[in-house]
């Protein structure tokens, strides 16, 4: 009789729980909540800016001093991305031997000499290992700028 009756709440008990799981997870939807770093918006609301014209598009995004974030699609017939970006005047610099020199971007100005503060270049959200006026544009890569100390 003890073995009924342990089968038989065993059982039950094995019912109970995959009943359980089976409301939670159907309750779900596998809707998963976006995860953003502005917890107000999110990034199905988040704005993107649509920048040019040409057939070769491509995200960019400036980040200022405080830590705002404008994203941009360009759109262009460059092959550079320092081109297309100077092209649609998002990006303004100085020419020296090492090439250019970022100074401000989307009408931000970073400058060292004041706050010690500089442009950085990022592909794909690694910092670039070429400057924005050799960088290649391409298909499914991602450029910023980020403000720096």
């Amino acid at each position: 009789m003890k073995k009924i009756f342990k089968r038989s709440l065993s059982l039950l008990l094995s019912l109970a729980l995959i009943t359980a799981i089976a409301l939670t997870t159907g309750c779900n939807d596998n809707k998963e909540t976006p995860k953003t770093s502005d917890t107000s918006v999110s990034e199905s609301q988040k704005e993107i800016v649509v920048k040019g014209e040409g057939k070769t598009k491509f995200s960019f995004s400036v980040t200022d001093k405080d830590g705002n974030t404008t994203d941009f699609e360009i759109n262009t017939d460059k092959t550079i991305v320092g081109e297309a970006l100077q092209e649609l005047g998002l990006i303004e610099g100085d020419e020296s031997e090492y090439g250019l020199f970022v100074k401000k971007v989307n009408g931000i100005t970073a400058d060292f000499d004041v706050d010690k503060t500089y442009w950085a270049f990022y592909v794909n959200g690694a910092y670039a290992s070429s400057g924005v006026d050799t960088t290649e544009i391409k298909e499914g890569e991602s450029y910023a700028f980020k403000v720096e100390k």
